[in-house]
């Protein structure tokens, strides 16, 4: 079960192309400035199962799926066993947000499970003084998009570079 806030179909905001969103309550980073302050309550929205949550996703067959928050790093078994199915049902992309550094991540049973499920990894807290509306799909300087595969393949991070011909990722 994933403690869900709402899902957002065919957004464009969370990654490359029309994506389905899930938004997950529960987020203990508190950043300043943060988009989505009423995600950070872990008792918001309603729980969801796998299978509920996959009926929307299948539902669009062209979107790919993001999940977001709060942070799904607080929630990593639910959300990682819903991009297992994902990868088993589908040939959708998963990104992630999350306020945790992909560093940290690794460290972390639990959470690194989830992330070797990902194909892109949006990490590190909103800095309200690292604001930067030029950048695509963050928010301020510090946080990286990145290439999870290629990174959990090098041992070290490599970040994904975003062109408007890569939507596919």
């Amino acid at each position: 079960m994933i403690q869900v806030l709402s899902i957002i179909e065919d957004t464009m905001v969370d990654g490359p192309g029309f994506r389905t969103s899930i938004y997950c309550a529960g987020c203990r980073h508190n950043c300043k400035g943060c988009h989505n302050p009423q995600s950070w309550d872990f008792d918001g929205g309603h729980a969801m199962s796998t299978e509920d949550i996959m009926r929307v996703i299948e539902a669009d067959p062209y979107a790919n799926v993001t999940f977001s928050g709060g942070d799904p790093m607080y929630q990593p078994e639910g959300f990682a066993e819903l991009a297992r199915e994902i990868r088993k049902r589908t040939k959708k992309t998963i990104w992630c947000y999350t306020g945790f550094t992909f560093e940290a991540l690794m460290t972390n049973p639990r959470q690194r499970a989830l992330l070797e499920q990902l194909d892109v990894l949006v990490d590190g807290p909103f800095v309200k003084a690292e604001r930067d509306e030029t950048l695509c799909f963050r928010g301020s300087r510090n946080q990286r998009l990145i290439d999870v595969p290629a990174s959990l393949k090098r041992g070290k991070v490599v970040e994904y570079k975003y062109s408007p011909t890569s939507i596919a990722v």
